[in-house]
């Protein structure tokens, strides 16, 4: 008799049935990826967020609301956060709440600092008297480091930094966050014993962003009007990985938190490999081949808010610590994202089963990796 095949182990092993998560910042791209992703996962999820900035948005389109505990709050606000975690009762927290917009924050400073800055104080403030808590992973940015332009990869213990305010403010939450963690939540600490730990991911991609000022959402609104699409820095590289790519390190590492605190505890990066790091120009290409036609244009230079031409993250850690590696390269990232965009844009109803297929898809690859909790 033929030998039968293995059965392959569903990602992460069941780790997150049952378990009790909070997400600030669930309304969001990445966090309505996140929410959506753990409500597969059997989990028990409470999102604390202000409503969509954006319209359509991918937590409306999926009806997020109808599936978890969503409460409407500003992350800005001690007392809305404390009764967010009074209602939740978290064993797991995932805070991404924030103003993510480069461009937004030369706009408005005074907002970005007192939402990425303080908004975290309030997190770790509520965690900080919960001792049900056994994990935490803070969301940042690859942007947080003090970037040099080098063709280097950054690595986790390279210095913080930034020249515009929301770099700044996303290297001002990794330092307040490792405050609080030596001081409260490692085994020494004044408050409980938790795994705690930040995540440096790169530019995500992926269906359901609609963000200002980010090249996949400015690709597709010229190719739904029949525009040619404005690329102002096409050589500036980035870090660009599939939404779902940096959402598996995000998953990964929480549970290692609540199985090891003391070791996978600090800093981590997730992005491409070093091979797959691609300038913006090549984005915009690719996903026109891939949405099946399009133009792009460069407009003549002018004075603008200062950007980073070269970022690139080292992620040789999470590869051989936390044993993460991404599962779809850059062209593979791309072709998913056209393909949500275009099932969207042929009917423009809801899109929760779509979302569903490509996380259950990217859980059959990972897994198939040997990339799950077990």
């Amino acid at each position: 008799m033929a030998k039968q095949p293995e059965k392959t182990q569903p990602i992460f092993g069941g780790f997150y049935q049952d378990k009790s998560i909070l997400i600030t910042g669930h309304t969001g791209f990445k966090g309505s990826w996140l929410a959506l992703w753990l409500h597969e996962l059997g989990a028990q999820v409470t999102g604390f967020s202000l409503l969509p900035n954006t319209k359509p948005s991918h937590f409306d389109l999926i009806g997020l609301e109808d599936l978890i505990h969503h409460i409407e709050g500003d992350i800005r606000d001690p007392q809305a956060v404390r009764k967010a975690f009074d209602i939740a009762k978290p064993q797991i927290v995932f805070h991404l709440a924030a103003q993510p917009i480069v461009r937004e924050s030369y706009e408005d400073p005074k907002t970005t600092f007192d939402t990425n800055i303080g908004g975290t104080v309030n997190v770790l403030e509520a965690i900080r008297n919960r001792p049900g808590v056994r994990a935490t992973v803070v969301i940042t940015s690859d942007k947080c480091y003090e970037n040099q332009e080098w063709i280097w990869g950054y690595r986790e213990n390279d210095p913080l930094g930034g020249r515009d305010p929301y770099s700044a403010s996303k290297g001002a939450v990794e330092i307040v966050s490792a405050a609080y963690r030596c001081s409260y939540f490692d085994q020494e600490g004044l408050g409980p014993h938790l795994g705690f730990a930040t995540a440096r991911a790169g530019n995500v991609i992926g269906g359901g962003d609609w963000g200002k000022d980010r090249i996949i959402p400015d690709c597709l609104r010229a190719l739904v009007t029949d525009k040619p699409i404005i690329i102002r820095n096409p050589q500036a590289t980035r870090p660009w990985q599939h939404v779902l790519d940096a959402l598996h390190g995000y998953l990964l590492l929480a549970a290692r938190l609540v199985i090891n605190p003391d070791k996978f505890g600090g800093a981590w990066n997730f992005g491409p490999q070093a091979y797959d790091q691609i300038p913006v120009s090549v984005l915009a290409e690719r996903f026109i081949t891939a949405w099946g036609g399009g133009t792009i244009q460069t407009p003549p230079f002018k004075k603008a808010p200062h950007e980073a031409h070269l970022l690139h993250l080292n992620v040789e850690k999470a590869v051989f610590e936390l044993k993460w590696k991404p599962v779809l390269d850059s062209s593979s990232a791309i072709e998913w994202t056209a393909d949500w965009y275009k099932s969207w844009h042929r009917s423009k109803d809801n899109r929760r089963s779509l979302s569903v297929r490509q996380i259950r898809e990217f859980g059959d690859l990972a897994a198939s990796k040997g990339l799950f909790v077990s």
